[in-house]
């Protein structure tokens, strides 16, 4: 009868972990939450880039189609638009644009020149 009290006790005592063991998988978890981290804000930053240069080229693509386009006629430029540099709003109205950038300020110093905002210095 004291064999089956010892066998009960020390089945009891191979239901949980050790301590020892639980630390062991809590730094594993942290090593690969630091390394996850790390990744994606790499690839945050390359997509802020490619944002940048996606937006500065349909810009200039917008500027020159504003040039090339005719002072009357259909997809015309609007009357009140300056016969010089294209503003945003000027893009907008002619269709070569479907909203203002938030990347970029156009028709800043120059014909059709365009002056980076914050993120795309």
């Amino acid at each position: 009868m004291e064999n089956q009290i010892e066998v009960e006790t020390s089945s009891k005592r191979d239901k949980g972990f050790t301590l020892v063991e639980l630390l062991i998988v809590i730094v594993i978890l942290g090593i690969l939450a630091t390394v996850t981290v790390f990744a994606v804000r790499g690839i945050t930053n390359k997509g802020e880039t490619s944002a940048c240069s996606a937006d500065k080229k349909t810009l200039e693509v917008a500027i020159e189609s504003w040039y090339a386009l005719p002072a009357s006629g259909v997809n015309a430029r609007t009357d009140a638009a300056p016969a010089g540099e294209p503003s945003s709003d000027d893009l907008i109205a002619s269709g070569l644009l479907r909203t203002v950038s938030t990347k970029y300020t156009v028709g800043i110093a120059g014909a059709g020149a365009l002056a980076p905002i914050a993120p795309c210095t």
